[in-house]
């Protein structure tokens, strides 16, 4: 009997340390044991550690009760995408073969030396990983390159036709449903229980949004990437505060990146485009570290982060030994780590195999030349600039110097910054109210320069002449030194 009521009352303890804690009695088990979790998370493993802390966690802060209840415009979830929801491994980033893709085999393209360079670099290097330093912003301003001047209906049509091909290294999938099914599963989990869920991913923000169709229902607007800056079609890159918006206008791409969306630029982007602080992150990479920190650091509701490690090498293309180091790593940072290996039931579904054969180099050989060189510009072309150089005083109109001193102060000035010099003299006159004003003007006329030279010379003159500013022209023009026949 004393057995008994010790056993009633040690579960009495824990039931109500469990009320206290927001865990309902069903969280403190097993995710996988209820017909209903088993439902929900039909592609996990039951004894999922990083599913357990998730659930826990939800049950939680979706608890009115609790002390760490969440109101719901406050649950905030932000996913990295590439590598954290879809394949990254087959065999490289989806935007890395969009962009190889367009540069070796688009018909409708013809790079130049340096892309088609570029482009050949991708595909000799996706396989081995072998890229050159600063990859990121390599690949950045490369596509923003490539795609520019095409609209986004233009752009999301190139993207789809490539979504419809088989995945390099699988069998049974496309790249259009290249999606980890178990992560599919938390997003829908957490929209079922009041989480607004945002992408925040380093890939093109048109890519995204194209690529979650029928995949995730996930808003536009909730979608976070690398930007190019947008222009009108007839704006031809005059400055949006000039130019209006016309009928028969269209939204095109440019080749101006505004921002490659990894690291703490991911954070900035969620404070400017979310303005409310994350509770829940997941990432896979050192790109989302700055994002989980933001999340997990002085938050006033309770939060989480969870990282994906890339373990499987049977079922995918991962590096155990890597993941173990990541792991730890990411552990000690205050991370709940996802194995793909030991957590994922499937993780593409159970149709998908993986095949160890890449026909990467084969499908992106491609049969075209660079497009040719600009012809070089003709050897005699050149820019004359003028100058007219007032010699009043800005202040008082009177004459700074006589017109000798004059000319020897111009010469030595120009001789100091040229080399040499041609001077005309002119006279200058304008009227204001009654009263003519003249005022002796110095001529210059200089050629094979720069205007940077031409305004490191002026700002002297200005001073030295006392000038409020100084007239300058660059008129294109071409120059013969003739010798005689």
């Amino acid at each position: 009997m004393k057995k008994y009521l010790t056993l009633c009352l040690v579960l009495a303890i824990l039931l109500s340390i469990c009320a206290l804690g927001g865990v309902s009695a069903s969280a403190v088990e097993s995710p996988g044991e209820t017909s209903e979790e088993e439902d929900i998370f039909a592609d996990w493993n039951e004894d999922a550690p990083a599913l357990y802390a998730l659930v826990n966690y939800v049950e939680a802060v979706t608890d009115e009760l609790s002390p760490d209840y969440i109101p719901p415009e406050d649950r905030i979830a932000v996913f990295d995408m590439d590598g954290t929801l879809c394949a990254e491994l087959c065999p490289t980033y989806l935007e890395y073969y969009l962009l190889a893709w367009r540069i070796l085999k688009d018909p409708s393209y013809t790079p130049d030396a340096e892309m088609l360079e570029f482009g050949r670099m991708l595909r000799e290097h996706a396989i081995d990983k072998a890229y050159p330093d600063g990859m990121d912003m390599l690949h950045a301003t490369h596509a923003a390159k490539a795609y520019a001047g095409m609209t986004l209906k233009e752009f999301a049509d190139f993207v789809n036709g490539l979504l419809v091909r088989n995945v390099d290294g699988f069998e049974g999938m496309t790249y259009a449903v290249s999606f980890y099914t178990p992560m599919v599963e938390v997003v829908e989990y957490l929209q079922d229980n009041g989480f607004k869920v945002y992408i925040c991913s380093g890939s093109d923000r048109f890519i995204c949004r194209t690529f979650i169709e029928g995949m995730l229902d996930i808003p536009y607007e909730n979608i976070i990437g690398m930007d190019v800056e947008l222009e009108a079609t007839g704006q031809l890159g005059e400055d949006g505060l000039q130019y209006v918006f016309k009928a028969g206008d269209d939204i095109v791409r440019t080749d101006r990146l505004l921002i490659k969306n990894l690291k703490m630029n991911k954070v900035k982007q969620i404070v400017q485009e979310i303005g409310r602080k994350p509770v829940l992150s997941f990432g896979n990479s050192g790109g989302d570290v700055s994002m989980h920190m933001y999340t997990i650091s002085d938050n006033p509701y309770r939060s989480a982060a969870f990282m994906l490690i890339a373990d499987d090498d049977v079922r995918d293309y991962g590096n155990p030994q890597k993941a173990e180091g990541l792991r730890e790593k990411w552990e000690a940072s205050g991370f709940s780590v996802i194995s793909m290996r030991d957590d994922f039931r499937t993780i593409y579904g159970d149709k998908v195999t993986r095949t160890g054969v890449f026909h990467w180099l084969d499908d992106l050989a491609e049969n075209r030349e660079a497009a040719p060189a600009a012809a070089e510009p003709d050897t005699n072309s050149d820019i004359q600039y003028v100058m007219y150089l007032g010699t009043n005083d800005k202040d008082t109109n009177k004459p700074v110097f006589t017109q000798a001193e004059a000319q020897d102060k111009l010469r030595e000035i120009l001789i100091r910054h040229f080399g040499g010099y041609t001077i005309q003299d002119a006279l200058g006159g304008w009227v204001e109210g009654d009263t003519l004003y003249q005022e002796y003007t110095l001529i210059i006329y200089l050629s094979d320069t720069t205007e940077d030279a031409i305004h490191a010379a002026a700002d002297e003159l200005i001073e030295t002449f006392r000038q409020s500013s100084i007239l300058i022209q660059a008129n294109p023009t071409t120059t013969e030194f003739y010798v005689g026949k």
